[in-house]
């Protein structure tokens, strides 16, 4: 049993909810909102309320293992349970790792491009990627400081978003009055329905699961979190009602404001342009101030959270560590993959990329909770097929609409799962041999 100094050490219930808030109120809804309007038109606020009913069937599977089973590498401990500690396991806990990766990767440049928007810069190939590093960098250096302090930041900056997003939805509804609400029903005179129909639709809410998915994260803090078998559940159903309230109040106040084509001619700082015709140039410095918080705090919390998952793939032997013996091996791993991802790609390939791996592993969890787990776990098997459902009928119509649209997006994502798939066979018979080689030493050694 531990003692009230190691509890006092441990996670609350308020400080997993604000890491779990943390990533997901960050660079999602930042920088989601002008890509979601490409695809599902003036139908955005309905993709984020949809893209909340997925994600709240999603979730199902991961609180009824991770309750039960808690652990800092939760994710990949459902997939373990499922199929072994084999290929498939390991690929499918990659792909949610490298999905995250990219999740800090959107956190990080969304930080420089919304810095960037106030001097017109928002744009420049230099610059953005150049505080994209130094956010990561930044964030990087407060998980380096332990626990307390990571908790302790996520903590006040959650409070500081809510509040700020709270107030900036509120302001923009209040602003363009309450005919931004009767637009959900109606559409307005100016609605722009999605171009290619219900198929853009479905698209779009492939990306606005991006903004709900950090609740994954919280999966990962078992064995850092105070009682986890009961605040695992909990933080997870209340960082999905808040991300949820907050999204469709901020969408409704931003197509409120701006038309569709404005919307998506910003694309990648879409809030800041939405603020600026309600409320000046000042309502664009509380939107960036703001969006710096939000997605700084976002990569501390991701940070914090995704080198628990790359530590529990290497006790698994699915991942390499660095040579030596250098402290905090997968916080420093996780960040450098980060800083890489963050220069490389755009803010778009990035959405795209990791919404189709954070997909598929996600159908992985679920199938692998109806077919492996059904006998193990007490769990009303109906919910996970129906977000088996849902995740597809999301993820097709998306890589459609990319083939058309984004060909290269698609070819990378399909080269990063042959690597990972590659990598995980190598690793396996790696760690088969080893295992072989040990038992004929110790056969060898009991015939002496």
């Amino acid at each position: 049993m531990l003692s009230d100094t190691e509890q006092k050490k441990k996670l609350s219930l308020t400080g997993s909810v604000a890491l779990g808030t943390g990533v997901m109120i960050g660079a999602g809804i930042f920088a989601l909102v002008g890509q979601v309007a490409e695809l599902a038109g003036s139908w955005v606020p309905w993709a984020f309320v949809a893209g909340a009913l997925v994600v709240a069937f999603s979730a199902y599977s991961y609180v009824r293992y991770s309750s039960t089973n808690p652990s800092s590498g939760g994710i990949a401990m459902i997939l373990k349970a499922a199929y072994g500690p084999g290929v498939v396991a390991g690929s499918f806990s990659l792909f949610m790792y490298v999905s995250m990766i990219l999740a800090e990767s959107l956190l990080a440049r969304t930080f420089g491009t919304y810095l960037l928007r106030p001097f017109g810069m928002q744009g420049s190939a230099v610059w953005v990627p150049v505080l994209a590093v130094v956010a990561i960098v930044a964030a990087t250096a407060v998980n380096l400081v332990g626990n307390r302090w990571v908790e302790g930041s996520a903590t006040a900056t959650a409070a500081i978003k809510i509040v700020g997003i709270g107030a900036m939805a509120v302001a923009g509804i209040a602003a363009t009055g309450v005919s931004a609400f009767s637009r959900l029903v109606t559409g307005g005179a100016d609605a722009t329905p999605p171009e290619s129909g219900l198929l853009g639709f479905l698209a779009g809410i492939a990306l606005c699961i991006l903004a709900y998915k950090g609740f994954t994260t919280i999966t990962n803090q078992g064995d850092h979190l105070r009682d986890p078998r009961r605040n695992i559940a909990r933080s997870i159903v209340i960082a999905i009602a808040v991300c949820t309230v907050l999204y469709l109040l901020l969408t409704v106040a931003v197509t409120g404001s701006l038309s569709v084509p404005e919307i998506v001619a910003a694309r990648d700082y879409a809030l800041a342009e939405a603020a600026e015709p309600l409320f000046g140039s000042w309502g664009v410095w509380l939107t960036v101030a703001v969006a710096v918080v939000a997605t700084l705090s976002g990569l501390v919390a991701s940070l914090f959270s995704v080198s628990r998952l790359y530590d529990m793939l290497r006790q698994m032997g699915q991942v390499p560590g660095l040579p030596g013996s250098v402290n905090r091996q997968s916080l420093l791993i996780t960040a450098a993959l980060a800083l890489v991802t963050a220069t490389v790609f755009d803010l778009s390939q990035i959405a795209s990329l990791g919404a189709m791996l954070y997909l598929s592993m996600d159908i992985a969890i679920h199938w692998g909770m109806v077919r492996r787990l059904r006998d193990e776990l007490e769990f009303a098997i109906w919910v996970p097929a129906v977000a088996i459902a849902l995740d597809v009928l999301v993820l097709v119509p998306f890589v459609i609409m990319k083939v058309r649209t984004d060909l290269f997006t698609v070819v990378v994502t399909a080269v990063v799962a042959a690597v990972v798939f590659a990598s995980q066979w190598v690793m396996v018979r790696r760690r088969g041999g080893e295992a072989d080689r040990q038992s004929s030493d110790g056969r060898r050694s009991q015939k002496r």
